[in-house]
């Protein structure tokens, strides 16, 4: 019993450095593509294009 409960924390623990592992190697791109995004919208809100949906609100 005592093995098997060290066999979970121990799977447990893997899979939370891999899970922090690819959170921290995807977040600057998604602080780069949130950026992207922001810039975009704020260009469409001041070019006064009523082109895209959010325009007819």
């Amino acid at each position: 019993m005592l093995w098997k409960i060290i066999g979970v924390v121990v799977l447990v623990w893997i899979a939370v450095a891999i899970i922090s592992a690819i959170i921290k190697s995807l977040f600057p791109i998604l602080v780069i593509s949130l950026a992207v995004f922001g810039l975009y919208a704020l260009y469409k809100a001041v070019s006064g294009s009523n082109k895209s949906p959010a325009g007819k609100l």
